[in-house]
């Protein structure tokens, strides 16, 4: 089977030491995650952050969390996995226990990053609901000034719903710009709100942007169904299964993706998890050919305007 070069819709600039250096460890959010969600991977409680800790943890967990030194290193990575172009989020994470961010990215590291990838890095803005004038400003200079194809709200952490009022500044600016908006869906694996994280949440929205691109990211789980339901029933909404391996999905799910009902509308993403695992147990799943292609690639190509 021809290999294919596949689109990372969602990935972050800690990815790359030189976009953005960050401790997981500094952050409640990081730490609960290492001690309960991935324990199996951080025997020891949290992140490995040192060259030591990522040296002795490597077997454990791979390329996941082991991030790329330079731009280039991620290029290379890129090539030799098989990717044509990576999209880094700026992405905005609130904590709701010391009410700071747990990321506040900067748009300016992601346009350098950008600028060094010679067009193999895709950039999105972030949104920050609880300030919406300066974000839609940033969101503009973004688009307009630095090109960057979408915008990425981590809805979860703000303790948002999807159609929520604070939201919808940034649904019609996107609308606006022309450019498409992504978003988490499902529960939160940090200690975050989860209830705000229903699909069926998209509805209101899908319906009163007919024309707005809309991304439902994280797989939607456990609203697996309501996830499938959404992407199917709107033209203009998709889902990517980021932060997922694909033989781990729900057989439902599996089906939907891989069917005429949902082939066109799942697209494949890291979350940043390592280039190569998630990539190479899709390939290996049993679907045609054709199938694979729109979800490793041709639906962002569509979702982005590339």
């Amino acid at each position: 089977m021809d290999d294919i070069k596949a689109i990372d819709i969602m990935n972050y600039p800690n990815q790359v030491r030189e976009v953005a250096e960050y401790n997981f460890n500094d952050f409640h959010e990081w730490r609960q995650l290492a001690q309960t969600t991935f324990r199996p991977f951080f025997p020891t409680g949290k992140f490995p952050v040192t060259q030591e800790e990522l040296a002795q943890h490597k077997r454990l967990f791979g390329t996941i969390f082991y991030p790329y030194e330079t731009v280039q290193d991620l290029i290379q990575a890129m090539d030799k996995i098989g990717y044509e172009k990576i999209c880094m989020c700026a992405t905005k994470m609130w904590s709701s226990f010391t009410h700071e961010f747990v990321w506040n990215f900067s748009i300016d590291d992601v346009q350098k990053a950008v600028e060094k990838s010679n067009g193999r890095i895709i950039g999105a803005a972030g949104y920050n609901p609880f300030n919406i004038e300066a974000s839609i400003r940033e969101i503009e200079k973004a688009v307009k000034e630095y090109g960057f194809k979408f915008v990425y709200l981590h809805s979860l952490s703000f303790g948002l719903a999807p159609n929520d009022k604070k939201i919808y500044p940034l649904y019609a600016k996107c609308n606006e710009l022309g450019v498409p908006v992504s978003l988490q869906v499902g529960h939160s694996a940090e200690p975050m709100p989860s209830w705000v994280g229903n699909p069926m949440y998209i509805d209101e929205v899908a319906l009163d942007f007919p024309n707005l691109k809309i991304n439902l990211s994280h797989t939607g789980w456990p609203w697996f169904r309501e996830w499938c339901d959404m992407v199917w029933k709107h033209p203009n909404v998709y889902g990517d299964i980021s932060a997922y391996m694909p033989k781990g999905l729900e057989p439902y799910q599996i089906e939907f993706m891989f069917s005429g009902r949902g082939k066109r509308k799942v697209m494949w993403g890291t979350n940043g998890l390592g280039l190569a695992h998630g990539k190479h147990e899709l390939l290996e799943m049993e679907a045609k050919q054709d199938a694979k292609e729109k979800i490793l690639r041709d639906n962002a190509v569509r979702f982005l305007g590339l």
